[in-house]
């Protein structure tokens, strides 16, 4: 459907979005599946990639600070 979601249907789509598990499950329904609004697809693509995103930057803070915390722990011994 090509169709403007009404008003009703974003508050459930924020609702379900907010209930962990589920937001992650439903995010790649609306995004890889067929037959959903256009604009909760695209909505949905983004905020896959803003995660994504999200998630290798955390890592990568993981690491530094792990590596920083190991050589400050090495240098007191």
């Amino acid at each position: 459907m090509d169709n403007e979601m009404t008003l009703g249907q974003w508050v459930v789509t924020l609702l379900l979005t907010c209930i962990p598990c589920v937001n992650i499950i439903m995010l790649f329904i609306w995004a890889f599946g067929n037959g959903e609004y256009i604009a909760k697809k695209r909505w949905a693509q983004a905020q896959l990639i803003i995660a994504g995103v999200a998630l290798v930057l955390y890592f990568i803070f993981i690491l530094i600070f792990g590596a920083s915390l190991a050589g400050v722990l090495q240098s007191m011994q």
